[in-house]
This record gives C-alpha cells, sequence and structure tokens, in this order.
C-alpha cells in the first residue's frame, strides 16, 4: 500500500508532490474543524489529483518533444560540422581499414600517397595505446608530421570498437596545419641575435717582430679578411681594440657558419709577412641569453675557454654546449714571463691570508701531480703555513716515490685522504688544485663546493666543465707540464724558495714524464726550469729509476704492443682487458712505446679499470689527440691525451674511437 503511494507520487514533478501535500493537509485541518467537509473536500482532492496528473503528462510530453527536436539539430549541426570539417580528418580503425574521410582530408591530401602516412601514424597510436597509464584517457596526440610540403600536428580519439577484441579499436584523427605558424616561430628564433668576439692571438708580441713600415699593410690584411668573412653573414661587425673585435649577426647564420667550420681561421694563416710570423685567431659565439649584454657575457666566458686552450680555434656556445672547430695546431710558447710573475705574487698573498693550505692533484695522480703538489709544499711552508696533499693510497703510479719521500720524518704526516682533509677544513682554508682544472676529475670534487678559496695550476687545454668559483687560476698550455707552471712561480715570489732535494726531484720527474725525457712539447721555458732544478741538487739517477717497469709490466706492456692494430695507415690502437690497479699506468706506457715504432703517428691503449674504460693517446705531434678523446669525454694536449668512457664494453669503447677518429679525419678534409 505504502509503495503503490510512494509509485504514484513518483510521476509528479517534485514541485507538484509539495502543493498536493500541502492541500492535503489544509483539507484533513478543515475536516477536523467540521466533520461536514469530509465528502467534499476527498471530491475536491480527487478533482485536484486529476488536474495535476494532466498537466504533469502534458508538461512532460513537450519537455520530451523540446529534447528530442534539439537531439536532432544538435546531431544535424554536429554532422554538418563534420562533412565539412575545415581541417582534414579521417575515422579509421587500428587495422588501417579506413572507415571515412571528410572532404577536406580529400582534397588536402589528393595528390599524396596519404595511406603510407596512416600505416605510420597507426604504429604510434597502438603504441602509445598500450603504454597509457590512465585507461580513462581517450586522447591521442601525434606531434608533428611533415606530410608534402605542409606541417601537421595529429590530434584524435579512440575506442574500443569490439568488445570481443581489447586490441581492436577504431580512431578520428584530426589534421591541424601548422606550416604558417612554425614558419612565423622559425622566422622569430632566426631573427634573433647571436654575439661573436674574434680576438688575434698573441697580437702584441707578433707585432713586436715585424718591421715598423710593414705593420699598417699587416693589420689591413688582417682587418680585410675578417670584414670580408662577416660580411658573407651580413652582421654588424666592430673593431673595438687593435686585436679585438665584436661581431652581432642573425641567428639565421648559425648553421652557416658551422657549416664553413670557421675558414677565417685558416685564411689569416695565410697572411705572408718578412718576419714570416702566423697569425691566429680565437672566436667565441653565443646566442644564450635574452638580451645581447647577456650573450656578449655568455660569449666572454666562451672566449675564456678557447684562451684557455691556447687559442687559434673557434667555439659555439648554443644551449649550455660547446662545440669546438679548429685547434689543431701546436700551442706557441710565450716569450714573457710577466703573468708568472704577477700569479707568483697573488698566489703568495692568499698563502698568507689562508689558516692552512689543501694541495690536491687530479685522481689517480701522476709523477707531474705529486711533483707540483711538492712544490705548491715548500712554497707554503717557506711562508710559514702548514700543507697537506690529497692523494689516495690505492695508487700504484707513485710507489717508488712514495718510498723514496716517506724516508724524511717531514713528509710522513703531510699525505693525508680525501676524509682526512675534509674534517680539517675550516673557513680560511685554501685550496690549490694542480694539474687538472676539471671539476670531476680532481681527487676529491666535494672539497670544490666545501672550501671557498681555490686557486688553480694547470698546463692542459681548458674543457668546458672547469673550476668556475677559482679564485685565481694560472692555466698556460703552452707549458710542458704543471710541475714547469710551479717552478716559475717558485722563482718570482718575494721570498727566497730552498727545495729540498727530493721537491727538487720530484718536479724534475713532473717534467720529464709529460715531455718524454725532454722530447715532446718543450720550449725555453721548459729547459729553464729544468736547469733551476737541477741547481737545487737533482739526482737524475734517482728520477730515473722512478720510473723503471718490474719485469711483470713490461710483459704486460710488451702483449699490448705485440696486439695492436694498424688503422687510417698510421695509428695504433690497442687494449688491455685486465681488471689492475696499474691498468692505467700500463695503457700510458703502452702508449708511449707504440710511439717508438716507425711510421705510428698516434697510438692509442684502452685498459678496463673497473666501472670505466681508460683511453690513453699519444701522437708524435702530426695528429691532435686531444681533439679526438675529447669527443668522448676527455681531454689534454696535441700529443698526450686521456679520456675515460662510462657503459660500453672494450670492444664497443674500440668502435666508437675509431668512428672519432674518422670524424677528426673527415674534418681536416673539409
Amino acid at each position: 500500500m505504502q509503495n503503490n503511494a510512494r509509485n504514484f507520487f513518483d510521476k509528479f514533478l517534485s514541485r507538484t508532490k509539495i502543493y498536493l501535500v500541502i492541500i492535503l493537509v489544509l483539507l484533513i485541518a478543515i475536516c477536523i474543524q467540521d466533520t461536514r467537509w469530509i465528502m467534499p473536500s476527498i471530491l475536491l482532492y480527487i478533482l485536484i489529483v486529476l488536474y495535476a496528473m494532466f498537466a504533469n503528462n502534458k508538461r512532460r510530453n513537450e519537455l520530451s518533444e523540446s529534447l528530442q527536436d534539439l537531439t536532432i539539430t544538435v546531431d544535424s549541426a554536429a554532422k554538418t560540422s563534420l562533412i565539412n570539417s575545415p581541417f582534414p580528418l579521417v575515422i579509421l580503425e587500428t587495422t588501417g581499414k579506413v572507415i571515412w574521410r571528410s572532404s577536406k582530408f580529400v582534397s588536402e591530401f589528393a595528390n599524396i600517397d596519404i595511406q603510407n602516412y596512416l600505416n605510420d601514424l597507426l604504429y604510434d597510436i597502438k603504441e602509445e595505446i598500450k603504454n597509457k597509464k590512465d585507461q580513462n584517457d581517450k586522447s591521442v596526440i601525434i606531434n608533428q608530421l611533415e606530410i608534402g610540403n605542409r606541417i601537421y600536428k595529429i590530434y584524435g580519439r579512440f575506442v574500443n570498437s569490439k568488445k570481443s577484441n581489447d586490441n581492436q579499436y577504431t580512431i578520428i584523427l584530426y589534421f591541424i596545419d601548422e606550416t604558417e605558424s612554425i614558419k612565423l616561430q622559425k622566422e622569430y628564433t632566426d631573427s634573433k641575435s647571436c654575439v661573436e668576439i674574434i680576438m688575434i692571438d698573441n697580437y702584441e708580441e707578433n707585432m713586436q717582430l715585424i718591421d715598423s713600415e710593414e705593420k699598417p699593410q699587416i693589420t689591413a690584411e688582417i682587418d680585410k679578411c675578417i670584414y670580408d668573412w662577416t660580411d658573407e653573414t651580413k652582421g654588424i661587425l666592430i673593431k673595438s681594440d687593435r686585436d679585438r673585435y665584436i661581431y652581432i649577426f642573425e641567428q639565421r647564420y648559425l648553421e652557416q657558419l658551422k657549416t664553413d667550420r670557421f675558414s677565417i681561421l685558416d685564411k689569416i694563416k695565410e697572411i705572408k709577412n718578412k718576419a714570416d710570423v702566423q697569425f691566429t685567431l680565437s672566436i667565441a659565439v653565443s646566442n644564450e641569453g635574452k638580451t645581447d649584454k647577456e650573450k656578449y657575457k655568455s660569449a666572454q666566458t666562451a672566449m675564456d675557454v678557447i684562451l684557455g686552450r691556447g687559442g687559434d680555434q673557434a667555439v659555439i656556445r648554443e644551449n649550455e654546449i660547446y662545440k669546438f672547430f679548429g685547434g689543431r695546431a701546436q700551442e706557441v710558447e710565450k716569450r714573457t714571463k710577466v703573468k708568472a710573475r704577477v700569479v707568483a705574487h697573488a698566489l703568495e698573498k692568499l698563502i698568507k691570508d689562508a689558516s692552512k693550505v689543501m694541495i690536491m692533484g687530479h685522481s689517480n695522480p701522476d709523477i707531474d701531480a705529486m711533483g707540483s703538489a711538492m712544490g705548491i709544499y715548500r712554497l707554503v711552508k717557506e711562508l710559514g703555513k702548514n700543507a697537506y696533499i690529497i692523494t689516495s693510497n690505492e695508487t700504484n703510479n707513485l710507489q717508488s716515490f712514495k718510498e723514496s719521500l716517506l724516508k724524511d720524518p717531514e713528509y710522513e704526516d703531510i699525505l693525508i685522504t680525501k676524509e682526512v682533509a675534509e674534517e680539517n677544513i675550516d673557513e680560511d682554508t685554501l685550496l690549490v688544485v694542480v694539474d687538472t682544472h676539471k671539476t670531476n676529475y680532481v681527487e676529491d670534487p666535494e672539497l670544490l663546493n666545501k672550501i671557498g678559496k681555490i686557486v688553480v695550476i694547470d698546463h692542459h687545454r681548458r674543457s668546458t666543465d672547469y673550476i668556475e668559483n677559482a679564485a685565481l687560476t694560472f692555466q698556460e698550455v703552452y707549458a710542458s707540464s704543471a710541475a714547469e707552471l710551479v717552478t716559475e712561480i717558485l722563482q718570482y715570489v718575494t721570498i727566497k724558495i730552498n727545495l729540498k732535494t727530493i721537491e727538487a726531484e720530484s718536479l724534475y720527474a713532473g717534467i720529464m714524464m709529460d715531455t718524454k725525457n725532454f722530447t715532446f712539447k718543450t720550449g725555453v721555458r721548459t729547459f729553464e726550469a729544468a736547469a733551476y732544478l737541477r741547481k737545487c741538487g737533482v739526482d737524475i739517477i734517482r728520477v730515473k729509476k722512478w720510473f723503471q717497469s718490474d719485469l711483470a709490466s713490461f710483459n704486460k706492456i710488451a702483449e699490448i704492443v705485440k696486439k695492436a692494430e694498424i688503422v687510417n695507415d698510421t695509428i695504433a690502437i690497442a687494449s688491455y682487458n685486465r681488471k689492475t690497479k696499474d691498468a692505467s699506468l700500463i695503457c700510458a706506457k703502452a702508449a708511449d712505446e707504440l710511439l717508438t715504432i716507425s711510421n705510428i703517428t698516434a697510438s692509442f691503449v684502452l685498459g678496463n679499470v673497473g666501472e670505466k674504460i681508460c683511453i690513453s693517446g699519444r701522437s708524435i705531434g702530426d695528429i691532435n689527440v686531444q681533439v679526438i678523446l675529447e669527443k668522448l669525454g676527455g681531454g689534454g694536449h696535441i700529443t698526450l691525451a686521456g679520456a675515460q668512457v662510462e657503459g660500453m664494453t672494450m670492444e664497443e669503447a674500440r668502435q666508437e674511437l675509431i668512428i672519432r677518429i674518422n670524424e677528426y679525419f673527415t674534418e681536416i678534409e673539409n
């Protein structure tokens, strides 16, 4: 009974229900006051209910008709919009069957074999559907697709078309033509400015060697070459100094510069003069920054990198990535020692202001790093400060040297581990980094962030991950070794330095090692530094013993040399696949040994050092091994370089090295 009444009232609209209840309550109240109104009230209420039913049904019918008309209208509009879509539209199944095409789709792709594009799209769509994490998301977006000479962004939705097959879908795709939008975006990007700085290397020194009457002619020829070259990219060139130019051009010409590979570098070298002095350029280009001022600062940073690599090359800094061009010539030794004197005085002041000095070289240090550290140690001690050398106890490269060093009680506590160093630093500690400038190659990278004042002394070509927050940097790529630079510093400080014999010998050994017994990369200043150390009492025989190999190591080197292969006619490549602590040292010695073979102009030896493959590169100067190994994340010099690669097997690293060697020769030919 109660359910029947509820079902009866459910037929009415909510507002009508309220009215009927109110009327019923009023009629009941009247009947309670006067019983004579019972029958009339019942009849009246029945009439009211019947009228309400009639009116309710009429309203329902009118609403239903309105909704039906609206549905028909919307369906008609939707179908019309679908058929006459202003952009191409297609409905297809994942099997490749096309169900329907819009008229715009047919006309747009009338002369194009669109089916091949659709098949490629379906493959991508099915992969996207398969990888969707949100199963309720039925949308798909295919990024830009070039069809014919137009570029489209493709949107779509999919539905499961057959319940019995979960992999069967019907897809509707919308092709939005973005060709003009992309052209506009490209034009906007191309019209942005790039800032280029051009510097003439060693301008003052070169001009001193040229006759006065010839100087204007040489200057005019250099200017003409630079102006002619920049004219090709239609920018604005300003000569800001005798040896410095600022060039601003549109970014659309950046690819042209890359293709040209900065041919101006070679054109400048062709300028002839009676003194037979060769001029070279350093060029830095950047498009990083919102304003031209920010781009200029970015180009200046790139120029610092170029000058730290010896000049005679160009670099483009784009999206925080450096791309180098040129830089295959030998560095030219500078003829003045002004910078060495300035650095010596600045370093002396920094040491005096420090509470203590920590000294470290690169990871797995060699005798050049250790000898340089010993030289700085003596300078610090002569200035009355405490100094400590951070080194790993696992290093086998310096075993003979350490045995000689620890015979003197003074040195028992100066060799410390990085853990001990981190525990004993304070806000006034000075950190001196020798024989490297790379943040990820020092003995303890954490110290770079924990110590406020840092000094860098290095002779390698500057790489992009150099230590940026150094208070003082003495990086001269003309130098044979870091030991040579430290020896120069010791000669120019204001106090007299009394080098102990083993300290002088370690510096001498560092020069000997990096010059291969004074054969490679030696200049006048190299021999001057060696002569100074010789006066300090160097025992050459003892130094020679530090370089001797035991019979087991010699046999390993002989085995590597025996298995070497020749590529590109004159380049030797060998591998050492044993995981030993001295793998890097063995590889370096093997690379040196390969260069003693006739007709070998460069050698590369790969070694297994655990999680990484180390590569030692050596050259007699005809081939720039630094440029080759830089492509693998390494660095060094024209005649001596190294690299470490991760995530590769020995054979994969070897093949990658061969690819980089081939790239090097291709770039030279072009």
